[in-house]
């Protein structure tokens, strides 16, 4: 051993040598307080790994609104941590004082409160209601949406005559443009938030084929609204549109009703001119589709398979560009119909 590292010896002539004990005590202490620190870390592990009753609560908060198989008049609330698992916080949650609750989508204002809109299928009219909890709502009663889709090619109905113009509400060929800037239906309003701004896109139509355009909020009331503006390039005959912003870029989602596919069109503004991009291979006869950023930063697009009776769901980890083949979504598929989903912290 090194001299240099044995205990101080104190010698008193006379009297026996006594070994000075405070640097071996010293010792004991610094090892007591590392294998208590190991200990804590070891139980911190425990209590912290999945499945543990102590486990962290998820960190975000995924809420659907949906119609059902059984009534469109009744909207649904259910509520997930993953986005993919969802379980019901509130069934027939709200029903407005008249017409129907389809298509519903929510989002939560900068006053604190969730708004909702939806299809009434009382022709022009799109329906709004607004809630502090998400399960009880108050209906604020229907919008009129004014003019649209005049001279639009492919707004036609086919029931007009085309000449001469200005005596038919619509061209006498389907292809043609609507001489009729009055709308007679609106479907499937979506809410879309840039920034300070509150937007609705919804489709429109004066009897012949449907075009998406963006109404944006006057008021933070959001009572009042801007006259509707086409979303440009994605044209007529396209229904459910819903839009995101990625980066500096807007990505719209819509389906064809010709060929009854979802499409993917892009742009740098959001009401366009848009231009379409390939879309996933989600299959044919699908619509409603909504989209959510999931905890891992991916992107899940939800789609409605009408037809069949099933909700399927597919995923894009890179940006909106390529997806994963679509899946069945777990518990709703069967029940639920073109869902809106709102994600917010938990």
């Amino acid at each position: 051993m090194d001299p240099s590292a044995a205990p101080a010896v104190k010698v008193t002539h006379g009297a026996p040598a006594v070994m000075d004990t405070a640097p071996v005590m010293l010792t004991k202490r610094t090892c007591f307080s590392a294998i208590s620190m190991v200990i804590l870390a070891v139980a911190g592990l425990l209590v912290a790994t999945p499945g543990n009753s102590a486990a962290a609560p998820p960190a975000w908060r995924y809420t659907m609104v949906a119609f059902s198989n059984t009534s469109d008049r009744d909207m649904d609330v259910y509520e997930s941590g993953d986005g993919t698992g969802f379980q019901p916080v509130g069934l027939s949650a709200f029903r407005p004082p008249s017409g129907l609750v389809r298509d519903p989508s929510i989002f939560r204002n900068a006053d604190g409160l969730y708004y909702l809109t939806y299809t009434t299928g009382g022709g022009a009219n799109i329906g709004f209601a607004r809630s502090s909890d998400r399960i009880n709502w108050t209906p604020l009663g229907n919008y009129p949406v004014p003019f649209c889709c005049a001279l639009m090619p492919g707004t036609g109905d086919g029931t007009g005559s085309a000449s001469p113009p200005g005596f038919s509400g619509s061209a006498g060929f389907r292809d043609g443009p609507s001489l009729s800037p009055f709308v007679t239906k609106a479907w499937a309003p979506e809410w879309f938030v840039d920034g300070d701004r509150v937007n609705v896109i919804l489709s429109l139509s004066t009897g012949g084929g449907f075009v998406p355009y963006l109404m944006t909020a006057l008021e933070p009331s959001l009572r009042l609204w801007s006259p509707p503006v086409p979303l440009a390039g994605i044209g007529a005959d396209h229904i459910d549109t819903t839009v995101v912003k990625v980066g500096a870029t807007y990505h719209a989602f819509t389906k064809n009703e010709t060929k009854k596919v979802v499409e993917h069109a892009v742009a740098s503004s959001v009401t366009g001119p848009y231009s379409f991009v390939p879309a996933g291979n989600w299959g044919s006869l699908v619509e409603g589709p909504a989209l959510a950023q999931l905890p891992n930063g991916a992107w899940r697009i939800y789609l409605d398979a009408y037809t069949e009776g099933k909700y399927l769901y597919s995923d894009s980890t890179d940006g909106l560009r390529t997806w994963s083949p679509v899946q069945e979504l777990p518990g709703l598929s069967g029940t639920a119909r073109h869902f809106g989903v709102m994600t917010e912290p938990a």
